[in-house]
């Protein structure tokens, strides 16, 4: 008797076994469609079985093996087995994440007919001679056999792009596959653009969940025949499957979008990690603001050890903070020594780095939120035919429409946050659930007809600019200005023909954008993450305006970068002014040791949300009661209610759980899964498990 074992998309923890008379172990991997229920379902055999904990009489017959592809090979069922293990989540969930929609519904996509892959890199001619530091970055890549993690930490415009073309060439020219990864979609094309131009012989492929399905499905299939040399991808990338893989790159590896928030909540930078690991090749980290999990890993020991006041480790060879494969041992001004630092110090083209300037707005009357520093810069590159940017991460005219009379403000009928002015189509827009509504004419409580928009976003500033500056050609770029590929492309090459004077963006602009004519950069309403309950609040301030000063000065043309600021003596800013990340990370990671916070500590956050923040609370009160006599090793902390509690309608709670041993926490979290459930539920009620959170 034959039988397969299939890892189904459902949320159930176990695998279920089918009978296949005509199954053998070339089928380990192959996709199957089986009865369940009153349904079919499309699953993958991961394994045979000589007999099953089901009687035979109770075990159904599979619907069909589908052999039209080549199996899915052990080393990418490893992985999704790695993320189910570590993740707390089904592996069938995990399987049917990590296919492209069109083939985990059992079909296949329409092949098109292309040349057989060339296995070798075609260099461009007339190559950027490399610095000194980029050739020694270059070298230690490709030098070293085996698995070894390096951290490229080069500051912006530093040319660490060209350092990992150089690399994926020499992986190319002996044959090799090469996968990397970049935080955004929409900085997929710009990279593609740029590697197809260096690599025109090699096939490089893309792998984002922008694209069509059908051609998700196919880069997927060449990736797995091995037909694939390149693949440039955003976090679902990391899960394609690359036989010759033999250097995994991760660009921007700090960004928080490596972190999945719905569903298999991963992080592809450390799944990408693991996965280097396990196939004992080099992966590279890249970032002029490396996230402070990786710095800490790419400092060198100190010693003697000091653990931590809620950290310390287990010896596990799976631990660590941020990746999965380092220890985090509490030691001052220390790090784990794991990772290789790789240093890019110096500007690959322009001169220097942008002078960053600090404006003081207490004692200010500003203009529509600008200073008189910010508005006189603007000018002076309006009169030098340069460009600028404004820099505003808060989209929309005004972030709540308000009536001072009565203190009405538009709040979400949905959510616990304001409905946002977007004056320029009459909408209030919900920027986390997407209701909207008109604009009303009066206020719905007392009929004031003079309500008032608090606050501003970059539609508000556009428009103040633009009657600032009659002569000068205003280009907004948020999520609603580029709400597609082609509006996006469309905004970037006005930008690069010199079509427009001055920029407003939002974080979109922050990374991997190379403007030659853009020689200011002006932050705005930065003030607010510095006080922020999160405690990766001043990381990511940090790392944002280090970033979209980045932006200033990367050609020939001198860059200079004004902060506005109620703060103008934090610590913070003044790293910034001295270009000093090393200065903030260590200070940063000081706090944190301190605190016992991550790096020094290993998290996980149960999260529920139901009808009313009660039915939340009780469920979470009650695993909590179910954890305590498993909780060895691990801090159980109260349930509390969500900073943001109600979204879409549905009122969230949450439980979080710490340990100062990465290890003790997954055994534990592996044991309490079991016991989650077992709980009984009201209906309606939803809950996950989110290990190593960025959310709060």
């Amino acid at each position: 008797m034959n039988i397969v074992r299939v890892a189904l998309d459902v949320p159930l923890p176990r695998l279920f076994d089918y009978l296949a008379p005509d199954s053998d172990e070339s089928d380990i991997g192959r996709r199957v469609t089986v009865p369940f229920g009153t349904t079919a379902r499309t699953g993958v055999i991961v394994e045979l079985a000589a007999a099953s904990e089901q009687p035979d009489n109770k075990l159904k017959a599979v619907t069909a093996i589908l052999r039209d592809m080549p199996a899915l090979p052990a080393e990418w069922l490893a992985l999704c087995e790695f993320c189910a293990r570590y993740y707390q989540t089904p592996l069938g969930e995990v399987t049917s994440f990590a296919l492209p929609p069109m083939l985990r519904r059992g079909k296949l996509p329409r092949i098109k007919k292309s040349a057989a892959a060339v296995h070798a890199a075609v260099s461009a001619p007339d190559l950027p001679r490399l610095m000194a530091a980029q050739q020694a970055a270059v070298e230690a890549i490709l030098g070293t056999a085996g698995f070894h993690a390096l951290l490229l930490h080069g500051v912006t415009g530093s040319g660490k792009t060209e350092v990992y073309l150089r690399a994926i060439d020499a992986v190319l020219a002996r044959g090799g596959q090469a996968l990397m990864l970049v935080p955004e979609i929409a900085l997929t094309p710009q990279l593609e653009g740029r590697v197809a131009a260096r690599f025109p012989a090699a096939h490089i492929v893309c792998a984002n969940s922008g694209m069509a399905d059908a051609a998700r499905a196919r880069g997927f299939l060449e990736a797995l025949a091995g037909r694939a040399d390149i693949v440039l991808g955003t976090r679902l990338a990391v899960f394609m499957p690359l036989p010759r893989l033999q250097l995994i790159i991760v660009d921007e590896e700090h960004d928080a979008s490596f972190k999945q928030q719905e569903g298999l909540r991963y992080s592809a930078r450390d799944v990408a990690v693991w996965r280097a690991h396990q196939l004992d090749i080099p992966i590279v980290l890249g970032s002029a603001t490396p996230s402070l999990e990786t710095f800490h890993h790419a400092s060198p020991k100190s010693a003697p050890p000091v653990p931590p006041s809620r950290g310390g480790d287990s010896g596990s060879p799976l631990r660590g903070s941020g990746s999965l494969t380092g220890p985090a041992l509490g030691r001052p001004g220390g790090g784990t020594g794991r990772y290789q630092m790789l240093e890019l110090p110096e500007r690959a083209v322009a001169e220097a780095l942008p002078v960053v300037r600090i404006v003081d707005t207490r004692r200010e009357k500003l203009q529509e939120g600008l200073s008189a520093a910010l508005l006189k810069g603007l000018q002076l590159r309006l009169d030098r035919g340069e460009q600028s940017l404004v820099f505003l991460n808060r989209r929309g005219y005004a972030p709540v429409l308000a009536c001072p009379p009565c203190g009405w403000i538009s709040r979400c009928q949905r959510c616990a946050a304001n409905l946002v002015v977007h004056l320029a189509d009459q909408r209030l827009r919900c920027h986390h659930c997407g209701f909207e509504t008109g604009i009303p004419c009066a206020c719905p409580d007392c009929g004031n007809v003079d309500l008032l928009p608090f606050g501003r976003g970059t539609q508000r500033l556009e428009t103040m600019l633009a009657e600032r500056f009659p002569e000068a050609r205003v280009l907004r770029i948020d999520r609603d200005s580029a709400s597609t590929p082609k509006k996006w492309q469309t905004l970037l090459a006005t930008i690069h023909a010199g079509e427009a004077d001055i920029l407003v963006g939002t974080q979109m602009l922050a990374k991997g954008h190379d403007f030659p004519l853009l020689t200011l950069v002006g932050a705005v309403g930065a003030d607010a993450a510095l006080f922020a309950a999160d405690f990766r609040a001043p990381e990511r301030l940090f790392a944002q305006l280090m970033q979209v000063g980045g932006r200033s000065g990367r050609a020939e043309l001198p860059g200079e970068v004004l902060i506005q600021t109620e703060y103008p003596d934090h610590p913070l800013y003044q790293a910034l002014v001295d270009h000093d990340y090393v200065r903030f990370a260590r200070s940063q990671l000081d706090e944190r040791r301190i605190a016992g916070f991550p790096p020094f500590s290993f998290q996980a956050m149960l999260r529920a949300e139901a009808r009313s923040i009660e039915q939340s609370l009780v469920f979470l009160s009650a695993a909590r009661g179910a954890a305590e006599a498993l909780a060895d090793g691990v801090t159980l902390y109260d349930p509390i209610p969500m900073r943001m509690q109600r979204l879409m309608t549905l009122e969230r709670g949450q439980l979080l759980v710490e340990s100062v041993s990465r290890p003790a926490l997954q055994a534990f979290l592996a044991k309490w899964m079991d016991k989650l459930y077992a709980l009984k539920m009201p209906g309606g009620l939803r809950w996950h498990l989110d290990v190593d959170p960025l959310e709060f």
